[in-house]
This record gives structure tokens, C-alpha cells and sequence, in this order.
């Protein structure tokens, strides 16, 4: 398949439903319910049938804001959306009412695509006065609500497949395909534009990855990274490019257990779940005992001189052999047995931790990118694995360091702005350009980051906080005078307290009232776990404020970096 001369996103899903020879092999599978297998004829009569519903009600443009846990609604979803030249807008099932609201108010959606009654419940008091949606499909029924709405079940049901109409999506590579919100600095969501071209590059560029890596027969992806997260959301065409069978895992905690039910062979996530899987082995291997501690301990410093390119002696490749058949495959059972790699994007990867996966003998490639790049700009091959970089460039993208060491990426790849936001677009975007805000240097053409220029939290799920919206509600507060969020790839957010004057006898109980009734309105994520107070607020004089008394974060982090640890 030559993705140069695709289109659009559904003509890559049609294109590569004609080449398969039997059509009814299974596609999209559910782990968490057996029954929810659909072959690839079922999934192309679905994506027809809901885009047939679709045209009735939107115009080439129109946005479509989706809602929904990973399941194979949501592809299908995806799918249908494009294919009626509709924009897919996916949100998180974990946003607060306020996120949802911003985004229908910025977005105006004419559908919304919904999973179930715990999401829609999360939405009716504020779609109530939003004249611009024009309907509303649910995937599952939804009891006693006083809204009109269009049931997937009963679509199957009332459709007569014999007069089902099949059209081609008119789309070029240029035109939008989606808008993924994410974190902006100043408080509220961007929602980046990512063309269709832009994700058909990412896929050619991953295939170069994973080529060496695939089964001539159907390749097996375990999924569970939110689809509404750029990186799986591109990943899902990286999966219909190699015809694979997609497996939805049931939630993290599952995850080993699921990959035991599916033997995947690729799998993508996030550093949390590497650090979670680390922590798990590493202290099941404290435990042992004996010949099986001297067994790990060795297979540890060979595999660590190998990731390391150092050179093993005659002698000890003998016992690297021994040893991936009596440890390492053992190991690679309890994932399954047939892991090729684990990709890991969305965050950094714990140097440590990456060099303990791929000494044990599961490989484990880092990447590099953000939602402006859909999303992918560089990751490691399979056969020169540098833990300490995110790989060369993808081919189809620049990359070029700034002379303040920025990086900067152009491309196909590059979204084509943020949407309703020229200030903004035009911040990031010059002359063709993207600023990442990302600092980093190339090490023999293989890209390492070596530091974060923007106010972004980047946490350990892959997910982009703005620290600023938060510290703004919490200076909301009437008793915080400032405050500073702190959490760059923590397992959740702490936060460092001004309190005004007047409010200096406040007790810890009061405040932890009050940043609880504050939690209710953020997202889980956004949630601040613990805090601690300082009585010296920050100014120009003591070098805490910029002129236009802005926090100077690094400057206050560094000072009170200590404090902030205590509370991990």
C-alpha cells in the first residue's frame, strides 16, 4: 500500500478492506465482553450505515464531538464521521462539566456521539440551551432522559442493508480530520486541527518502525491509552495500515491479565504504565532467592551491557543464550509470549526504567512528540535502541534545533493550527514551522530532549496539564494570595500556597475544605492531592516575579524544589 497516494482516512480503511481476501475475519475485538467481535464486513457496513444517518443532518465541516471509552464504537464512530467530510472532536470521559462546556461553546458541534448514561449524565444540564447540536447518537440506551436521540442498536435494527447507499468521503490530505484538545498555557483547552494528511504521514513513518517487527499474518495491537489521546488515536490508523486485529483492553488494572487473553505483539502506552510494570518485576525479582537471584542478577548485567553496546565475551553470549530461554521467555510469558515491542510516547520515559525493560527482554522504543505534530515526530528502531534519545526524525518531517536549542518541526505532520485561535496559532506557527517549546539537541541524528521551555505538566498517563488554570482558581480562593502547581511526570498535583494577610491564621483543615470543593470542578487529573504554605509571597524585589509579575516557575521550583519532593 502506498499511503503518498491516499487521500484521506477512510479511503486508507476502504482501500485495505478491498485487499482482504476473507472478510470476515475478526477486526475489533472487546476483551471485556466476548460477545463484541466485528469482522471487517461488519465494521464497513456499520461505518455506512451511521454515515448515511450522519448526511442527513451535518454539512462538510461540521464538527462531531465524541465521547466514549475505547471500544469498537468508537472506530467506527471515527470513521463515519470522516466519512460524511464531518470533523471528529474527541474528548476525555474523565473532563469536568466546565471542559465539556468550553469545548461544545468553542467547537459548536451539530452531533454528539455519546457511549453511555454515566456520560450523558455529565452533559445534560449544559446542552440544554445549545441550539447548534442537531442531534445526538448514543451507543448504549439510555433510560428516562427527555432528550431525542439516536440508539446504535436500533439503527442496526431499522437498517435495510439492501438499500444502504455507499458514498466516498470527498476529503483531500489538506482538510481537517480532527480537533484534539489539549492544554493551553493560558488556562483554557486548544483544540489542535490535525489534517488527514498529516496522520497518513505519522502512519508511513511508523510502518518504517514496525516493518521488521510484524507477522505476515494478522498482527495482534492490545490498545487502552484513551483514543481520544492523539497518540492512540493516530496509532488506530497505524492499525488499519497493517490490517491488524484490535483488541480494547478493559482498564489499566487488567492490562497484564489482558495481554495474557490476546497475546498481543505490539502494544503502545504511556511512562506510567512502564514505571507500574517496572516496579511489579523489579520487586518480584528482590524476592528471589538462590540460583534463580543469581539467574536474574546475571541476566540483568548481560542485558544491560547489551542495550548499552558494550561488547560481551565468547562466554558470556553462551550464558545470554541460556539465559533468554530459562528467565527472559519466562518473563515474556506472563505478557502473552508473542510481544514483539512496547512503544512508549506521551511523556519521558524513566531512564532507568527503559533500560530495565529492554534488559529483560522486552524491547521497549521511546518517542517523541506532541498532539501539533499528529503526534509523532522521531522514535527508536528496533535494532539501534538508545535509551537515553527519542530516535531519529520521521521521514516526511524536519526537525531542526533553534539557536536558543528549541526544537522545531515542519511537515505534513504539523497541525494546521488551533482552532478559533489565530493569537495562538501564530505563537507556535512561523513561517511553516512548529515551536514545540521542547529543548533538545541531535546526538549522531538521533534527537534527545534534554528540557520543557512551556509551562506544560506532563503527566506520567501521558496527559498535558496547564499548571496556570489551576493556580488561577486557587488564587480564586479568597484566603491564597498566590500559588504554584507542581507535578511534571507525577502521579498526581501538589501545590505550593501564598496565603493573603488577613488569612494567615487559617488551619490546614479550612484550606483542605476549600481545595476540596475546588477539586469537584476540575478534571480527576487536574485534582491538587496536597499542598504546603510558605509565608514569603513572591516579588519582583526577591527575583519571584518577572515586571509584569508573572511567576518566574522554574526560579520558585528550584528555590523549594525539597518541599515539593516531601509530598511524593
Amino acid at each position: 500500500m502506498n499511503l503518498k497516494k491516499i487521500n484521506n482516512l477512510t479511503e486508507l480503511f476502504f482501500d485495505q478492506f478491498n485487499r482482504q481476501t476473507n472478510k470476515d475475519k475478526i477486526l475489533l475485538s472487546t476483551l471485556g465482553d466476548k460477545r463484541k467481535n466485528y469482522s471487517w464486513k461488519e465494521t464497513h457496513d456499520l461505518i455506512n450505515l451511521v454515515s448515511n444517518e450522519l448526511k442527513k443532518v451535518i454539512s462538510k465541516g461540521d464538527r462531531c464531538l465524541l465521547i466514549s471509552e475505547n471500544r469498537p464504537e468508537w472506530f467506527i464512530t471515527d470513521l463515519s464521521i470522516m466519512l460524511s467530510d464531518g470533523i471528529t472532536v474527541p474528548a476525555y470521559t474523565t473532563y469536568a462539566e466546565n471542559d465539556y462546556n468550553y469545548i461544545l461553546n468553542d467547537c459548536t458541534p451539530s452531533v454528539i456521539f455519546i457511549s453511555n448514561i454515566e456520560q450523558f449524565n455529565k452533559l445534560k444540564n449544559i446542552i440544554k440551551d445549545k441550539k447548534f447540536i442537531k442531534k445526538i447518537f448514543s451507543f448504549e440506551k439510555l433510560p428516562n432522559v427527555e432528550v431525542e436521540y439516536s440508539n446504535f442498536a436500533d439503527l442496526i435494527q431499522n437498517s435495510n442493508k439492501k438499500n444502504l447507499s455507499t458514498h466516498k468521503s470527498l476529503a483531500l490530505r489538506k482538510d481537517p480530520s480532527c480537533i484534539i484538545y489539549t492544554s493551553g498555557t493560558q488556562g483554557n483547552p486548544k483544540g489542535v486541527i490535525l489534517s488527514h494528511g498529516g496522520i497518513l504521514n505519522n502512519c508511513e513513518g511508523a510502518i518504517d518502525i514496525l516493518k521488521p517487527l510484524l507477522s505476515k499474518d494478522q498482527p495482534r495491537f492490545l490498545t487502552w491509552l484513551p483514543l481520544s489521546h492523539s497518540y492512540e488515536h493516530t496509532v488506530q490508523f497505524v492499525q488499519i495500515t497493517v490490517a491488524a486485529r484490535i483488541f480494547y483492553a478493559e482498564s489499566i488494572d487488567k492490562l497484564v491479565k489482558n495481554m495474557g487473553d490476546c497475546s498481543p505483539e505490539i502494544m503502545t502506552a504511556v511512562p506510567r504504565f512502564y514505571q507500574n510494570l517496572y516496579q511489579k518485576i523489579n520487586a518480584s525479582f528482590k524476592k528471589a532467592t538462590g540460583l534463580k537471584k543469581k539467574l536474574v542478577d546475571k541476566m540483568l548485567e548481560l542485558g544491560l551491557k547489551k542495550i548499552k553496546k558494550e561488547k560481551l565475551s565468547i562466554f558470556e553470549k553462551i550464558q545470554d543464550i541460556i539465559l533468554e530461554k530459562l528467565v527472559r521467555n519466562k518473563i515474556k510469558l506472563q505478557f502473552g509470549g508473542a510481544l514483539k515491542t512496547f512503544v512508549s510516547g506521551g511523556g519521558a520515559l524513566d531512564k532507568e526504567v527503559g533500560y530495565f525493560l529492554n534488559a529483560i527482554g522486552l524491547p521497549t522504543l521511546q518517542g517523541y512528540g506532541l498532539t501539533e505534530t499528529s503526534p509523532v515526530v522521531s522514535c527508536n528502531p528496533i535494532d539501534d535502541i538508545r535509551i537515553d534519545t527519542v530516535g531519529p526524525p520521521f521521514k516526511g518531517n524536519d526537525v531542526k534545533i533553534a539557536e536558543d536549542g528549541e526544537i522545531l518541526v515542519k511537515g505534513e505532520n504539523v497541525m494546521l493550527g488551533y482552532w478559533n485561535n489565530k493569537e495562538e496559532t501564530e505563537k507556535v506557527l512561523k513561517d511553516g514551522w512548529l515551536h514545540t517549546g521542547d529543548i533538545g539537541v541531535f546526538e549522531n541524528k538521533f534527537l534527545k530532549i534534554t528540557d520543557r521551555k512551556k509551562d506544560i505538566l506532563i503527566t506520567p498517563g501521558g496527559d498535558n496539564i496547564s499548571p496556570l488554570k489551576i493556580e488561577n482558581e486557587l488564587v480564586n480562593l479568597e484566603f491564597i494570595d498566590q500559588a504554584v502547581v507542581y507535578g511534571d511526570n507525577k502521579p498526581y498535583l501538589v501545590a505550593l500556597l501564598v496565603l493573603n494577610d488577613e488569612f494567615n491564621n487559617s488551619t490546614n483543615d479550612q484550606i483542605q475544605s476549600a481545595i476540596d470543593n475546588l477539586n469537584n470542578n476540575l478534571s480527576k487529573i487536574e485534582n491538587i492531592k496536597k499542598f504546603f504554605l510558605t509565608k514569603e509571597k513572591f516579588s519582583i524585589e526577591n527575583g519571584m516575579l518577572t515586571p509584569t509579575l508573572k511567576l518566574k516557575r522554574y526560579k520558585i521550583i528550584n528555590k523549594y524544589k525539597n518541599d515539593f519532593e516531601k509530598l511524593y
